[in-house]
């Protein structure tokens, strides 16, 4: 006798789903970059144009094989962002500052996110699956949701902020380098397994998946039905 499909969408994890592998390496290229110009010439400006150097390269191979050109284009942003910062404080360590802030600004919206009701897995899951919202009328993935996002904040997030953080106030640049590989592909990787375990332990055994929300109420039927029946021919009047 097999699981059926029903067990088989219980089980797909948030790694097929949701992917992340390929991006979060291309982001830690550039400093590594920037780190390998700034040894070789002693000089910020060197480190500041490797990056760029690296960052544009990645950027040309992804539009090359069909990437999102504006995707490209906000990754290069963020590379000329970090390079400009070193280049006006003088401060090679503070290349590394927009990914300290933007881990610490990462953190606060998902620990918030979670305590509104609206956890960020769900809502970054659910856009993926096409759901939209409908996964909030399901109390069991709402709950789910939002102790898998607790993984998110404190085994990524907040990780990071410790990490970068204390290298960051040390000047440590080569050290930050070695962090940002570190903490980028694999430290997703290991967040999604992780999250995902969280997310399927706290489903119920019957539960049909994230892919099939409950809706026990029929709040989101008879919202689609008010619409519809808004949307129609207005009755005549005697």
């Amino acid at each position: 006798m097999t699981d059926g499909p029903t067990s088989t969408a219980r089980r797909e994890s948030l790694a097929t789903l949701l992917g992340g592998r390929r991006g979060a390496l291309d982001a830690s290229l550039p400093p590594v970059g920037f780190v390998a110009g700034w040894l070789a010439a002693d000089s910020i400006a060197w480190g500041a144009a490797a990056a760029l150097v690296v960052g544009l390269a990645i950027g040309s191979l992804r539009v090359a094989r069909g990437g999102r050109p504006r995707a490209v284009l906000v990754s290069l942003g963020t590379v000329a962002v970090a390079a400009l910062l070193a280049l006006y404080t003088g401060r090679p360590e503070d290349f590394f500052l927009p990914q300290l802030l933007s881990n610490v600004a990462s953190a606060l919206a998902w620990a918030v996110s979670i305590v509104i009701r609206w956890p960020l897995l769900g809502v970054v899951v659910g856009l993926v699956l096409g759901q939209r919202t409908r996964w909030r009328a399901d109390p069991d993935l709402l709950r789910a949701y939002s102790r898998a996002s607790w993984v998110w904040v404190f085994g990524q997030y907040v990780l990071r902020v410790a990490v970068f953080g204390v290298l960051w106030a040390a000047g440590d640049v080569v050290a930050l380098s070695a962090a940002r590989i570190v903490l980028s592909w694999p430290l997703v990787l290991a967040t999604l397994v992780v999250s995902g375990w969280v997310l399927y332990r706290c489903l119920p055994g019957d539960h049909p998946g994230l892919r099939h929300p409950r809706d026990p109420a029929g709040t989101v039927a008879r919202a689609e039905g008010d619409s519809e029946a808004g949307s129609g021919p207005e009755p005549k009047r005697e």
